[in-house]
């Protein structure tokens, strides 16, 4: 495992293609020069020691040097000791819906970005506590399973798409029937769901299932994005809007959110449905709700002990500076002698 000291100075890498460019437009300035000036034949001539090799090969020492010196500034560090640690905290576990639906734009910028947004925000105000993503549509799939891996977390997160479900409508009942199985503390008393969804939910047994998971201590909250007027589901080429889905019918579609099936689902998990249209209210809510619930202690390992390695790179770098230096532009005598050219 590796962390970055200064990652900033990973914006100096800029200056290496800059350099490229630069020396490109240095070259190309004295060949135009040198026409001016005389023949290129007898140029070389005149010059016959004159290396253009060597002339890209010392650019290309010296940018390598550069880039392991940069390195060496943002000072990576490697973890060299893989330790238990005990925490506390709750299981709490997002289900996102990402069904079509979720496209719709009546909450900017749509409904799927809107729910990461809150996803990732609630995330950020964590303390110790373990988190786990499933996404669902016509089927649920686990996403990240339980974890303390933030970083990984939000990464996954924004991945997201209603193009990793194939089988698509909207089965919260999947969702909630998968996340029976996700929590992998029996101990823990305090288990969260948390489904994200606009609340289309296409199945008849949701609520049987939101019960059999209060009886198991999973207390279900959830998010209703979108609005009751309801929008289109754009079809997108290229980013580019060019259609909207229709029904059989060649009317088009409007989905509309259905906060009734969410509270219905929230009262009998015992938990509560948030309205998600106001993102500060909805994290404010949710985090609320964690700081008062119960911790339970657990064990997870982490990288501990990281040392630097930057004296790696500043050492590569330096060497190379030192060729860079070193090395002549003019052509090296044996290679004049193998005479591959046939010049005389």
């Amino acid at each position: 495992m590796y962390q970055i000291e200064e990652p900033t100075y990973f914006y100096y890498l800029a200056i290496i293609p800059a350099i490229v460019v630069l020396f490109l437009l240095v070259l190309w300035w004295k060949k135009r020069i040198q026409k001016r000036f005389a023949d290129p034949k007898l140029i070389q001539k005149l010059s016959p020691e004159k290396s253009t090799f060597k002339s890209f090969l010392k650019l290309v020492v010296f940018c390598f040097a550069l880039f392991f010196l940069i390195i060496s500034l943002a000072n990576p560090k490697m973890g060299t000791k893989l330790e238990t640690v005990k925490r506390q905290g709750v299981d709490i576990v997002f289900a996102l819906d990402v069904s079509k639906s979720m496209v719709a734009e009546d909450i900017a910028p749509n409904r799927l970005e809107k729910a990461k947004q809150i996803i990732t925000k609630v995330i950020e105000n964590l303390g110790s506590d373990r988190i786990g993503i499933i996404i669902y549509a016509g089927s649920s799939y686990p996403l990240l399973p339980i974890t303390t891996d933030y970083a990984a977390a939000k990464m996954f997160l924004q991945n997201a798409n209603t193009e990793m479900v194939s089988n698509q409508g909207t089965a919260i009942n999947d969702a909630i029937e998968r996340a029976l199985s996700y929590y992998d503390n029996d101990e823990q008393t305090n288990r969260f769901l948390v489904i994200v969804s606009d609340g289309e939910d296409h199945q008849e047994n949701t609520l049987d299932l939101a019960k059999e998971a209060a009886k198991k201590g999973i207390k279900i909250y959830t998010v209703g994005i979108g609005t009751a007027k309801g929008g289109p589901i754009p079809l997108k080429d290229n980013g580019k809007v060019v259609a909207y889905k229709k029904n059989n019918e060649g009317t088009v579609v409007v989905t509309q959110l259905n906060e009734q099936i969410l509270r219905d689902i929230a009262n009998v998990g015992n938990g509560k449905y948030i309205n998600g249209n106001k993102t500060q209210e909805t994290i404010a809510t949710i985090k609320e709700v964690l700081e008062k619930a119960e911790k339970n202690e657990f064990e997870t390992k982490q990288f501990s002990d990281y040392e630097d390695q930057f004296q790696w790179f500043l050492g590569i770098g330096l060497l190379l500076l030192i060729i860079d230096v070193t090395l002549l532009e003019k052509k090296t005598k044996w290679v004049q002698k193998l005479n591959l050219f046939n010049e005389k």
